[in-house]
């Protein structure tokens, strides 16, 4: 009877156990909700002059918890003084992904490595994911796969615990192709860290060259249902998505068909933010709004769009986006 009794006790526990473990796996509140971190904002430039200072870095993230709802970030580099989110980050509580930046240098990328390694075992309980570059493939095309590949390899080596990719556009990620197909870095990484902007498929796609901002979040939900039948085994992070607010009114330019489908304000950038989180948190996925903060430099980079992705100001006195909901 004792016996009897015993294995219905162990197994209520067991289905008990998975039960709940599945629930926890499958909420909603398991889902990341991150902003881009980038405290390159006002006339701080990352090609030259000095970098942001811990003051700087602890008053932008201090901003971030007080106006805007997200308590996760992503992080662009850890060299020249970056590294210092990281604890910043701890003290408050936020988690992190940290892009580990690599580019066209070899010897700046094995610093970053390095230093990528040391941050990820100091800080493992903060910095939950790690990425091996981001848009690599898409500034450089295939020329530094093995500076990828070598990041990837020294992280696994060097034990660190966290899951490990290299972020791209969901262009890269298909493989170049319109049916969607498996990357070689496919079977190299722990999850799938994809950056999409129906903003730049319309200027420069002829597959989507016309997404208006109502459509977008269907596009980005249709982007990665794409990437989830093609990579069935891996976890994928939406790790960059968003809107232009400005300059008001703009298009950003005719698209390849000639067409002025998207809009940049204020409202179409609120609109595309709470309308990918609703959908992503429907199906338990995570996902990064780009950005946190406006960075004034990237106009030379990215047309007059470039400096007004921030869903906060660069310039100080920084104000965010209000009545921002990510569910």
């Amino acid at each position: 009877m004792k016996h009897g009794l015993a294995l219905v006790i162990s197994g209520w526990l067991l289905f008990y156990v998975n039960t709940v473990m599945a629930a926890k796996l499958s909420s909603p509140s398991q889902a990341l909700q991150c902003a881009a971190f980038s405290p390159y904002v006002g006339d701080i430039n990352p090609h030259y002059g000095a970098h942001p200072s811990k003051a700087l870095i602890n008053e932008l993230l201090d901003t971030l918890i007080k106006q805007t709802p997200f308590r996760c970030i992503m992080t662009y580099g850890v060299l020249n003084g970056l590294d210092a989110t990281f604890e910043a980050a701890k003290a408050r509580n936020l988690k992190v992904i940290a892009i580990l930046w690599l580019d066209d240098n070899p010897e700046v990328n094995t610093q970053s490595i390095n230093k990528g390694i040391e941050v990820a075992k100091a800080y493992p309980k903060t910095i939950i994911k790690l990425s091996c570059g981001s848009e690599v493939r898409t500034r450089h095309g295939y020329q530094f796969d093995g500076e990828i590949s070598r990041c990837i390899d020294a992280l696994r080596k060097a034990g660190v615990s966290q899951p490990i990719t290299t972020i791209d556009t969901w262009w890269e990620w298909c493989n170049r192709s319109s049916t969607c197909a498996q990357t070689n870095f496919g079977a190299q990484v722990d999850w799938i860290g994809v950056n999409v902007f129906p903003w730049w498929d319309n200027l420069y796609s002829t597959l989507y060259p016309c997404t208006p901002a109502d459509k977008a979040a269907d596009f980005h939900i249709a982007r990665l249902e794409q990437l989830h039948k093609t990579y069935t085994d891996k976890d994928i992070i939406l790790t960059e998505f968003g809107w232009p607010h400005g300059p008001e009114g703009s298009t950003g330019g005719a698209s390849k068909t000639g067409q002025h489908c998207a809009v940049a304000n204020s409202q179409n950038q609120k609109q595309v933010l709470q309308a990918t989180f609703k959908q992503l948190a429907k199906k338990h996925w995570s996902g990064i709004a780009f950005e946190a903060f406006a960075e004034t430099w990237k106009p030379s980079k990215e047309g007059d769009s470039g400096s007004f992705w921030g869903v906060c100001t660069g310039l100080a006195h920084y104000r965010c986006l209000q009545g921002l909901t990510l569910k």
